[in-house]
Formats: structure tokens, sequence, C-alpha cells
């Protein structure tokens, strides 16, 4: 969206110039300015819906027209799915294995203690009897060896059962919480995308003008309505040199309009720092008397709906 306003052409200053001999003095001639809001989408498309139409008051938050969709649409939709497959492959990760292949693992474990604890049996009984002629020392050392074996096995399923319930590595898991982030970013993008083939009104006002009709195709960044907020609408006038002083930012004056029942109160808020007319040579006390300087005032958001840009007026001061 800009802001634009409109420009004051030299021959209406020179016509505002010529014409302060004739009204009242202590009042000055102005004319009332309008700064438009151009509304535009930042993506090209389309014009598939205008929703309003020149002449039109609209409400803040009001749709204003929208471009063709399709392409964001779908756009949208793969990303969601994407965002939802890295989603899903980080709680793979963080959870472990399945249910099953837990309880696979626990089962041999305790095959394993079970030998282990029928292995640690034997190898006592046999160096009970180690020390007479009943057992070998062969048979001694084969026990000995297959307790040590079964107590590696149970230490072994123990350590692989643990790393089942861990689920991936930290760095598998960074990885995929990486990918997660990316890929929401993606979606949000293209959310975003889809969102600005809507455009609706920043505030309310009047719809001075649309620029398309239904089925053109608009180019990025090109407006298709131009709106005049309340808000936007200012008086501007001239002053000479002289009267300069007399006037200040925050000062009310008071401008009537031909055909008007009374006058609107406005609130100056911009004073010119250089002068409209520069005379060519020097500055004389006669050349002096030529020099104007621009001001501009705000209205309130009640008395600002009755004016239109271009419509001369008077400005009294206070």
């Amino acid at each position: 969206m800009k802001h634009f306003s409109c420009v004051l052409s030299a021959v209406f200053i020179a016509g505002l110039m010529a014409g302060c001999g004739k009204i009242t003095p202590g009042t000055f001639q102005g004319y009332i300015e309008g700064e438009y809001v151009y509304v535009a989408a930042p993506l090209a498309g389309a014009l598939t819906h205008l929703a309003i139409a020149r002449g039109d008051s609209v409400k803040a938050g009001q749709l204003l027209f929208e471009l063709e969709r399709q392409a964001e649409v779908a756009a949208l939709a793969q990303a969601e799915q994407n965002l939802a497959q890295a989603e899903s492959q980080l709680a793979d990760l963080t959870k472990g294995r399945r249910p099953t292949e837990i309880a696979s693992l626990a089962a041999q474990v305790e095959r394993a203690q079970a030998n282990l604890q029928l292995s640690g049996t034997q190898l006592a009984r046999r160096e009970k009897l180690g020390g007479s002629d009943v057992v070998a020392r062969e048979e001694l050392d084969q026990a000995r060896a297959q307790n040590d074996a079964n107590l590696a096995q149970v230490r072994q399923l123990k350590a692989d059962l643990e790393t089942a319930q861990l689920g991936g590595r930290d760095d598998a898991i960074r990885a995929a919480q990486s990918a997660v982030a990316g890929q929401r970013a993606a979606r949000d993008k293209a959310r975003w995308a889809l969102d600005q083939k809507r455009q609706y009104a920043p505030a309310a006002g009047l719809v001075h003008d649309t620029l398309y009709r239904a089925g053109e195709f608009v180019a990025a960044g090109n407006p298709v309505a131009v709106l005049l907020p309340p808000d936007n609408l200012k008086v501007r006038f001239f002053v000479p040199q002289e009267k300069l002083p007399q006037i200040k930012v925050g000062e009310t004056i008071f401008v009537h309009a031909d055909g008007a029942a009374r006058a609107i109160s406005a609130t100056v808020n911009y004073i010119a720092t250089q002068a409209e007319y520069t005379p060519p040579v020097i500055y004389s006390r006669e050349t002096r008397a030529e020099l104007v300087f621009m001001i501009e005032a705000k209205f309130s958001a009640a008395e600002a709906p009755n004016l239109r840009p271009g419509q001369p007026v008077d400005v009294a001061l206070q």
C-alpha cells in the first residue's frame, strides 16, 4: 500500500494569489486535499473477484478484491504434507523402536538371565567338588567359561534394550528438529502467499476508484483499489509572509465551503519551511509582500466525510 498526495499546480497557486484581494481581510483561500491509499497485492495474478465499486463506503477489514489462488492453494497443501512428514520422522526418532521390538529384546534379556543363573549354579557345584577326583580340572574350566559367556550376553542384551528405548542419536534428533523448523517456515511462507491474494481495507473510508476489472491480469505491486480514509483529508491554504507569525502548529482554524451552513474547525499540523514564490532579485519591501507560505490542517473524523478533495474553501484564523 502506498500513500500519495495530490500535487498543487502552478496555475492554481497563481489563481489563489490573484484572488487574495477579493476575500474578507483575515481570511485566506485554500482547497481540500486528500491523501489516497493505493491497495495492491505483492503477488501477481488475474483478478477473479472485485468486491467493491467506485463510490462505496468500506469498513476496516472489509474484502476489497481477490486474485487467482490455485497455485498458492496447491503450494500450501504441499508444504503442510512436507511438514507432517518431517514431524513424523522426528517423533519416530524420539520414541525409539516399536513396542513389539522392545518386548522381544526384553524376552531375550530374561532368557539370558535364566541361562546365567543355571550356569552360575553349575559352576558353584563344580567348585565345591574341585578338590576331589569326582570333577576333572577341564570340566571346572568349561563351567567357569560358560558362566562368563552367559554374564556377557546378559550385559549385551540389557545394553541393546536400553539403546532401543532411547531412540535416535542426539545429532540425528537435532537434524530432524531442524528439518521440522524448515518445513514449518516453508508452510508459513506458503500460507502468507495465499493470504496475499486477498486484500482487505486497511481503514474505513470511501472507494475513490478501482483500476482493474474482473478477469484482467494484475502485475505484482500494481494497485487495484484507491481508498480515501476520512483521516487523510486536510485543508491546504496559503498566507502572506507578514501573517506567518500569527499561525502556530496545533492552532485551530475555521474552514468555510461554498454553500455550507457553518464553518468546520481544523487543526494546523504543518507549516511550510520555504515560500511558494521567491522574488527574482532582492527581498525589498515591495517584493516581500508577494511571498506566501503553504499551511496544512487536519479535520476531525466526524467532519471529514462532508468534504471532497479539490473543493475550494475560505480559511479564517481563530
